[in-house]
């Protein structure tokens, strides 16, 4: 999956794309968590909303690191 030669061989430009990207997944990652384990959080939606919208951007951060990962390989 994630192999440290690869990353070593690309240029300055990619290996930035793909940390930035990884920051992105991981932010995605934390604030949809964040928007379902937080009850008092000072956002006005109802809590039905929040767990959907929370599981919406953890669906989407695995969408960005499949492509991420997938990309890799190429």
């Amino acid at each position: 999956m994630f192999d440290f030669n690869s990353f070593k061989q690309k240029s300055p430009q990619q290996r930035f794309l793909f940390i930035l990207g990884l920051v992105m997944f991981t932010f995605y990652i934390i604030f949809g968590g964040m928007l379902i384990i937080w009850s008092d959080m000072p956002v006005p939606l109802e809590r039905q909303y929040r767990v959907m919208l929370g599981c919406l951007l953890i669906v989407y951060a695995a969408i960005r690191f499949i492509r991420l990962i997938k990309q890799e390989d190429n």
